[in-house]
This record gives C-alpha cells, sequence and structure tokens, in this order.
C-alpha cells in the first residue's frame, strides 16, 4: 500500500519519450514507501529537443531528489551533471542523477548493472558464457561493461552503425577481461543473447535476431518493457 503524498513529498521523476511504457513510477515508489521514504516517482514525456528548458526546471524545483532517465536522453543528460561515475564518464551516458550536498547533479549509469542481475535472476549463468549482444547505444554499452564485469568470456557486439559499435569495443579495451569483437546478429554458438535495441518498442518492429537461429538452450533477454513476456 503506497504512503499517502504530502507537501513533504519528495519527487523522483523518470524523464523520456516514449514514457508510457516504463515501470519505474510503481517499483520505485513501493520501494521508497517500503524503506519509509516519503517520495514518489513520476513519469515526464519529455521529447528530445526539449530536454534543457525541463532541466533548469527540474533543477530549480528543491523538492526533486533525484532523477530517472531513459530514451532518448541518457547521453545528453550527462552534460548536466556537475558529476558523475568513472562508468558514466567513460560511457558518456547516465541513467540516473542524484543531488549532491550542495544541489548540483551527479550522475551514474546503473542500466548495465540493474540488467546484468535481472538476467541472472531469472536464471542466466554469466561467467564464462559466449554472448551476442544487439545495440551498442547508451544501454548496450552498460550491458557490455557489466557482462565483462561479471565474468562474460566472449562477447559479440553488433549494432546497425558499425561506427558506433566499434567505438564502445575501443571504449571497453582498458576493461577486457574477455573476447569481445564485432559481428552480425548471429546467435549460432552463442549461450546468451540480449537485445539493447529499441526494436520493440513499437508494434511490427522487426526482431533483432532470426528466431530460427535460436536453440532452447540459449538464455535471451531485452530491454523492452511494457510488451508483455519475451518468449
Amino acid at each position: 500500500m503506497l504512503q499517502p503524498l504530502s507537501g513533504a513529498t519528495r519527487l523522483f521523476p523518470i524523464i523520456g519519450d516514449p514514457i508510457r511504457y516504463v515501470e519505474s513510477p510503481v517499483r520505485f515508489t513501493r520501494t521508497l514507501a517500503a524503506r519509509g521514504h516519503d517520495g514518489i516517482c513520476i513519469p515526464m514525456q519529455i521529447p528530445e529537443g526539449d530536454l534543457g528548458v525541463v532541466m533548469a526546471g527540474l533543477t530549480a524545483t528543491p523538492n526533486v531528489d533525484g532523477l530517472l532517465v531513459t530514451m532518448p536522453h541518457k547521453h545528453a543528460a550527462l552534460g548536466y551533471c556537475a558529476t558523475s561515475s568513472d562508468r558514466a564518464g567513460l560511457l558518456g551516458s547516465v541513467s540516473v542523477l542524484r543531488r549532491n550536498a550542495d544541489r548540483i547533479w551527479h550522475g551514474d549509469m546503473l542500466d548495465g548493472l540493474a540488467f546484468v542481475k535481472a538476467q541472472e535472476d531469472h536464471g542466466a549463468r554469466v561467467p564464462g558464457a559466449r554472448a551476442l549482444l544487439i545495440g551498442a547505444g547508451g544501454a548496450g554499452g552498460a550491458i557490455a561493461m557489466a557482462l565483462i564485469e561479471a565474468g562474460i568470456r566472449e562477447l559479440i557486439v553488433h549494432d546497425v552503425d558499425q561506427a558506433r559499435a566499434a567505438t564502445l569495443i575501443g571504449l571497453l579495451s582498458d576493461r577486457l577481461h574477455a573476447r569481445v569483437t564485432a559481428g552480425p546478429p548471429d546467435p549460432t554458438g552463442c549461450d546468451l543473447v540480449f537485445n539493447a535495441t529499441p526494436m520493440g518498442m513499437r508494434y511490427g518492429d522487426r526482431l533483432p535476431v532470426d528466431p530460427a537461429l535460436l536453440t532452447a538452450s540459449m538464455f535471451v533477454g531485452d530491454v523492452i518493457a511494457g510488451h508483455g513476456t519475451t518468449h
């Protein structure tokens, strides 16, 4: 049961476009209530070109203590952070912002950590595995880093923008404890297959991989929410 709102309630908006499919408002608000914190996560649909004016307003609003950031603002939102984690700085994107003691913003990128934990909670075995990752954008980069940190043996990265995939692999070159290469969207021989693209946000989108190439031994994960269970 969510606690009643009051004038003392702290705000944690989630900003993105589209925003209708995000599940954070309910889950985050429930977590705040369970921990006895008077706060609420509210969805805000912010078109890409309006981020600046919205950030100015949120920054000037004293009872906004933090922000969750989703597409298409993950890269641009880093520019509003006075401080950031090493992970966010390396990837050039953020998924969460919190207030520092002096009320300026600190950014971090938690998408990869959260995604990998969710996959492992549902049975994925990451250490020593061979994985195909579709998408090398903000979420894909964070997932790639988290997979490496979790002990992946081999990671194949595919993006329709080959330069973006190459850039991600270059960024991770100093952290490689695994074999990371660019490749086609072919899951053959992989233990894990992950979609980190927007494909699936709109009905009628094509699938990120040919389902005929998937086998029962593969674990498939998807970043898309709000469209039912990935099968």
